[in-house]
C-alpha cells in the first residue's frame, strides 16, 4: 500500500476530499519526522513506537579491499508495533 491509497482509503471511508487528507497524512509524518530529529519518540497507543535508536561504534570489514574501517556510532529511526497489532497481524494474514 502506497501513501497515495492510504489517502484514498481515508477519503473513501470518512467523506473528506483527498487533498484535505493528503495535508494531514503530510503534516502527521512531518511531526513524527521531526520529533525523532529532534530525539523524541512518538508512543502511539494500539499501534506503536517511532523511537530513536543508538547503534554503538563497530569495525565493518572492506572484503574486496581487505581493510578494515571504523562505522561511528550514529541513531537511527526504529518502529516497535504494538503487542495488540502484531496479535492482529499475525492471526490474519494469509
Amino acid at each position: 500500500m502506497t501513501k497515495a491509497d492510504i489517502v484514498n482509503e481515508i477519503s473513501k471511508n470518512t467523506g473528506i476530499e483527498k487533498v484535505t487528507v493528503q495535508k494531514t497524512v503530510e503534516a502527521f509524518m512531518g511531526t513524527i519526522k521531526e520529533s525523532l530529529e529532534n530525539g523524541d519518540n512518538v508512543y502511539l497507543r494500539g499501534f506503536g513506537s517511532f523511537v530513536v535508536k543508538k547503534r554503538a561504534e563497530k569495525t565493518a570489514r572492506n572484503i574486496s579491499k581487505n581493510t578494515t574501517i571504523i562505522i561511528p556510532a550514529h541513531y537511527i529511526p526504529s518502529f516497535k508495533p504494538a503487542k495488540t497489532f502484531v496479535s492482529l497481524v499475525k492471526n490474519n494474514v494469509k
